[in-house]
C-alpha cells in the first residue's frame, strides 16, 4: 500500500528519465564496427595463415574430408555439406573453394568435371563430381597426436587452429584474396624447385626461387623483388607462326582464359590496333586459338602488337601478405621459404618426440612384462584379498627388478598387468619377447638418432617427397627477360593523315585536303615548314603547325637512319648554306629552327631520306653583272651529317634562283651491325648479345632449328625466332650447312651438306617421318664430328673421327645424303673444328674487304651437338 501511494510527480520523473534517449556518435560506432569487421575478414576469410598456407575455408575443406576419408570417392554435395559443420558461410563459397582447391592438382584427387583453368569453364554441379584427399596431402598435412584442435563455431564439433603441414604448400599453390583495406596475391611456384629450395635452406646456401604458372607461358621476373609491394611480373603467351598467314597461340598468361585473351584480341581489331581476319579456339586439353592474319600482315609484327595491344602480355603485381601470430605480416617470398621450412623442422621433431615417447611407453609396458611373467609375481595376488593389496603384492615382486627402467611404475602400470589373460601368460616365450624389447630399443635409437641429426631427417624427408610425388612437375613457365615493345612501332596503320600545306593544318578529319599517309593514332607526326623550322606531334583530327608545310611524315624516337638534307637562305638576302641532320629526340608540340633564326628566312630544297640518301643538285644562281657561273653541282655526299642546330655549309653568298635534283642518291650510312640477344632471343642495333654481322641491302640471316629446319630471313628488328633454335647467324650464300640426321623410315644416320636457298619459309632438310632426329648440325667452314658407336654382344668399336667436307660433297637440300656407318650409332658428339689454312683465310679477308661485310673476328658462329 505505501508503493502504491508513491508522488505521482516522481513517477512522471522517472518515465521521462526511461524515455530519454541514448545517444551513441556515429564516429565513434562507425570506428568500432569497421575495425571489428575488417579484422574478421582478414583473419577469418580472405588471408591465409603462414603455417599451413591455407584460408578458414580451405582447412574446413580438408578437415571435413579427413573425417570422411575410407579410400573412397565422396561427392562434392555431401563434402560441402559436411564442412558446412565447420564453416558458418554458406555452401556457395565452400563449393568454389573446393574446385579451386582441385584444380590446383596437388591436396584434392578430383574425378569428374571439375572445370578447366585454360578456358574459364566452371565445374559442374556439386552433385556430379566427386573428391577425396590425395596421397600427398594425407602425407603432409594430417597428424592429429600434434595438432592444436579449437571447439568449431557452434561448439558442437572440433576443429583444428592450422594443419602441421610439413611442406611450404602456401608458395606451392599460390593464393589470392581480397579483405577490407588489405590483399594478398602470392604466385604458385613449381613442386620440384620448391623442395630443392627448401633442401638449399636447410643447407643453409644460396637460393633463387620464381613463380611458375599453371598455364605456362614466358615471364620476365626482372622486377618481381621476392614478390615484396611494388614487384611485377611480366607474362606473356607463347605465340609461333604456323605460316605466313598464321599465328598459333599455344600457352595463355597467367590470370587469363582462352575467352578472356579471344576478347582482348578482337577488341583491339575493333579499334583498328591490331588487323586480323578471324580468330579459332581450338583448346581442348592443351591451348591451340589460331590467328590468321589477311594479305600483307608481317607475322613477325603481329606477334609484337599482340603483345602490346592485347591481353598476349599481361603485368601481374604479386602481394605476399599472410597472417601470423593473428596478425597480417608483409614477407618475402624467401622469407616465406625459410619460415615453413623451419616450420616443417619443428612439426617433423614434434612427430619424433611423439613417436620417441610412443616407443618407450611400449618398451617400458614389454619390460614390465616380462619381468611379471619370468619372475611369477602374478603368483603373489592368489593370497590377496582386496585391491590394494593386489597392487601392493605386485609392486613389492617387481621392486628388485625394475632399476633399468626410464620412468618409476605406476598404479596404471599394474592394473595394466592384471589384465593379462591366463592363456597369453601360459604360453609367453621368452625368445620373442627378447627380440620384441631389442627391436623396440633399435628403433627408440633410430628416433634418437633422427632427433640429434634433425636437419638430415629434414633433407631426406623432402627427397623422399620428391621422389614420390615429383615426377610430371616439371616448370611450365620459361623464364625469359622481355625487350619492351615500342607500340607506335607494331601499331597498325588504322588512321589516315590528310594535310592543308599551305594553310598550315594536319590531321585525319581533313578528308577534302591532300592525303599523306596511312598511320596509326597512337603516332607521332614530324612537320617542316618553309620558314626552317620544324615541330613534332600527336596525331589528332585537326591541328595547326604553321603555314607553308614543306614535309609531313611519322616520326618515330631514335630514328638514326632517317637523314634530312636542306639548302636555305639566311633571312631576304643573306646567303645559302647547306646541312644534312637527323632528329632522334623532341619535346613534343615544341617548335624547333634548323637555321639561324634571321627573320624572312626561307628553305630552297629539302628532302627526306629514310637510309641516308645523298643527292646531287644543280645550283642556278640569278643573272648578276659580276657574274661569270650562273650554276654549278652540289654533291650532298660530300657534306658530313651533324646535329640539327648546327648551322651548316655556306652554299653561295649571291641569289640562288632555283635548286633542281640532278641525280637521287645513294645511302652514305655504313652498314647496320646487328646483334643477336640471346636471352631474350630478339636481334637488336644496341651491342647487347652476340654480334651477327654488319648488314646491308639484301644481306639474310639464317635460322636453323632442332626439329630440322632452316629460314632466310631479313635482318629487320622485329624478327621472332624459334625456341628450338640452334644456329642464327649471318648468311653466306657459298657456305654449306652441315648436318647428321637419324632417318626414322630407314634407321639409319646420314649425313649431308647443302646450301640454303629458300628465302623467307621454314624448309625441312632432314626426312619427314616423326621418328627421324636432327643429331648434329653446324655452319662452321670445316666441321668435324666424333661418332660413339653401341656395344653390341660384348664388343665395343672404338671412337670414329670425321671431317665432314672429305667425307660428303655439297648436295641440295632434298637429298637424302650419306649414311654415316653400317654400324649402330649411339651418339654424336661435336668437336673443334678445323682451323682455316692461311690462304683461304688470306682470300676470304680479302673477298670480306671487298664487299664491305664483317670480318672473321666479327663473325660469330655456333656449332652444337645434340646427343
Amino acid at each position: 500500500m505505501a508503493e502504491e501511494s508513491q508522488d505521482p510527480e516522481e513517477n512522471n520523473q522517472e518515465q521521462k528519465q526511461e524515455l530519454k534517449p541514448h545517444i551513441t556518435r556515429v564516429s565513434g560506432m562507425y570506428e568500432d564496427y569497421f575495425l571489428d569487421y575488417a579484422s574478421y575478414v582478414i583473419l577469418e576469410r580472405a588471408v591465409p595463415t603462414l603455417g599451413d598456407g591455407l584460408k578458414p575455408v580451405q582447412r574446413r575443406i580438408l578437415h571435413a574430408l579427413k573425417e570422411m576419408d575410407d579410400g573412397r570417392y565422396h561427392k562434392v554435395a555431401n563434402v560441402i555439406g559436411q564442412t558446412m559443420k565447420y564453416h558458418p558461410h554458406g555452401d556457395a563459397s565452400i563449393g568454389d573453394a573446393l574446385v579451386q582447391l582441385g584444380q590446383k592438382d596437388l591436396l584434392i584427387d578430383a574425378q569428374g568435371n571439375w572445370g578447366n583453368v585454360l578456358t574459364g569453364d566452371s565445374a559442374a554441379a556439386p552433385r556430379y563430381i566427386e573428391a577425396r584427399l590425395s596421397k600427398f596431402a594425407l602425407e603432409v598435412a594430417f597428424s592429429p597426436k600434434v595438432t592444436a584442435w579449437q571447439s568449431s563455431y557452434d561448439g558442437r564439433g572440433k576443429e583444428p587452429v592450422e594443419f602441421p603441414v610439413k611442406f611450404p604448400l602456401l608458395l606451392a599453390q599460390g593464393v589470392e584474396g581480397i579483405a577490407v583495406g588489405l590483399s594478398t596475391k602470392i604466385m604458385p611456384h613449381n613442386f620440384n624447385e620448391l623442395i630443392d629450395a627448401s633442401i638449399k635452406v636447410l643447407k643453409g646456401q644460396k637460393f633463387d626461387l620464381l613463380p611458375d604458372f599453371p598455364t605456362g607461358g614466358i615471364a620476365d621476373f626482372s622486377n618481381y623483388n621476392e614478390g615484396l609491394r611494388g614487384s611485377r611480373i611480366r607474362v606473356r603467351a607463347r605465340i609461333n607462326i604456323r605460316d605466313k598467314k598464321t599465328l598459333v597461340i599455344e600457352e595463355i598468361p597467367f590470370s587469363t582464359t582462352t575467352g578472356s585473351l579471344i576478347d582482348s584480341v578482337l577488341k583491339a581489331n575493333d579499334k583498328g590496333k591490331i588487323k586480323i581476319r578471324k580468330i579459332e579456339d581450338n583448346t581442348a586439353e592443351h591451348v591451340e586459338i589460331l590467328v590468321h592474319l589477311p594479305t600483307g600482315i608481317s607475322p613477325d609484327k603481329m606477334i609484337d602488337a599482340l603483345y602490346a595491344f592485347t591481353d598476349c602480355e599481361v603485368s601481374v603485381a604479386p602481394l605476399c601478405c599472410v597472417i601470423e601470430n593473428d596478425a597480417p605480416q608483409f614477407l618475402s617470398i624467401k622469407e616465406i621459404l625459410r619460415r615453413n621450412v623451419q616450420n616443417t623442422v619443428d612439426v617433423l621433431q614434434a612427430e619424433l618426440e611423439w613417436e620417441l615417447n610412443e616407443l618407450q611407453e611400449k618398451w617400458h609396458f614389454a619390460s614390465l612384462e616380462r619381468i611379471f611373467i619370468e619372475e611369477k609375481i602374478y603368483r603373489d595376488i592368489e593370497e590377496a584379498e582386496t585391491w590394494e593389496a593386489v597392487i601392493g603384492n605386485i609392486r613389492a615382486g617387481l621392486e628388485p627388478h625394475i632399476g633399468h627402467l626410464l620412468r618409476p611404475v605406476t598404479d596404471d602400470d599394474i592394473t595394466r598387468l592384471t589384465e593379462i589373460r591366463i592363456k597369453r601368460i601360459s604360453k609367453f616365450d621368452k625368445d620373442k619377447a627378447d627380440a620384441n624389447i631389442a627391436a623396440l630399443e633399435g628403433n627408440i635409437e633410430e628416433v634418437k638418432n633422427h632427433l640429434s641429426n634433425l636437419v638430415s631427417y629434414a633433407i631426406n624427408w623432402f627427397k623422399n617427397i620428391k621422389n614420390k610425388y615429383g615426377k610430371g612437375r616439371d616448370r611450365k613457365t620459361e623464364i625469359r627477360a622481355f625487350e619492351d615493345i615500342v607500340a607506335t612501332k607494331v601499331a597498325l596503320a588504322n588512321v589516315k593523315l590528310y594535310a592543308n600545306l599551305e594553310e598550315g593544318f594536319i590531321g585525319t578529319s581533313l578528308k577534302k585536303e591532300q592525303f599523306i599517309c596511312d598511320c596509326s593514332d597512337i603516332d607521332d607526326i614530324i612537320v617542316f615548314l618553309k620558314n626552317g623550322q620544324f615541330m613534332v606531334t600527336k596525331v589528332d583530327q585537326k591541328t595547326y603547325i604553321g603555314k607553308d608545310i614543306l614535309h609531313v611524315a611519322v616520326w618515330k624516337k631514335g630514328d638514326k637512319r632517317t637523314t634530312y638534307n636542306m639548302i636555305y637562305r639566311d633571312g631576304k638576302k643573306g646567303a645559302a648554306y647547306m646541312k644534312r641532320f637527323q632528329v632522334t629526340a623532341i619535346t613534343r608540340d615544341k617548335p624547333y629552327d634548323l637555321t639561324i633564326g634571321t627573320e624572312g628566312t626561307e628553305v630552297l630544297h629539302f628532302t627526306a631520306n629514310p637510309n641516308g640518301e645523298a643527292e646531287k643538285v644543280m645550283i642556278y644562281l640569278r643573272a648578276l653583272q659580276r657574274l661569270k657561273k650562273l650554276k654549278f653541282e652540289i654533291d650532298f655526299a660530300e657534306l658530313a651529317i651533324k646535329g640539327r642546330a648546327s648551322k651548316g655549309n655556306t652554299v653561295t653568298k649571291y641569289p640562288i634562283k632555283k635548286v633542281e635534283v640532278r641525280e637521287e642518291g645513294v645511302s652514305t650510312l655504313e652498314a647496320r651491325k646487328i646483334w643477336f640477344d640471346e636471352t631474350v632471343h630478339r636481334l637488336n642495333a644496341e651491342g647487347r648479345g652476340r654480334l651477327l654481322g654488319s648488314f646491308k641491302g639484301d644481306d639474310k640471316i639464317l635460322e636453323v632449328s632442332k626439329s630440322g629446319h632452316y629460314r632466310l630471313t631479313g635482318y629487320d628488328l622485329s624478327i621472332h625466332f624459334d625456341d628450338d633454335w640452334e644456329i642464327i647467324q649471318k648468311y653466306d650464300a657459298e657456305r654449306a650447312i652441315a648436318a647428321v640426321y637419324f632417318d626414322g623410315d630407314k634407321q639409319k644416320h646420314f649425313v649431308k651438306r647443302f646450301i640454303p636457298e629458300v628465302f623467307d619459309r621454314k624448309e625441312l632438310f632432314i626426312s619427314e617421318h616423326p621418328d627421324s632426329v636432327l643429331d648434329f648440325v653446324s655452319y662452321d667452314e670445316q666441321p668435324r664430328i666424333e661418332i660413339v658407336y653401341r656395344k653390341i654382344k660384348g664388343k665395343q668399336k672404338e671412337n670414329e673421327e670425321l671431317h665432314i667436307n672429305e667425307f660428303i660433297a655439297v648436295k641440295g637440300e632434298k637429298a637424302q645424303g650419306n649414311q654415316l656407318s653400317r654400324d649402330e650409332v649411339r651418339k654424336i658428339n661435336a668437336l673443334e673444328p678445323l682451323e682455316i689454312p692461311e690462304e683461304t683465310e688470306e682470300q676470304n679477308n680479302e673477298n670480306e674487304n671487298s664487299d664491305n661485310s664483317l670480318s672473321q673476328e666479327d663473325d660469330g658462329q655456333i656449332t652444337l651437338g645434340l646427343d
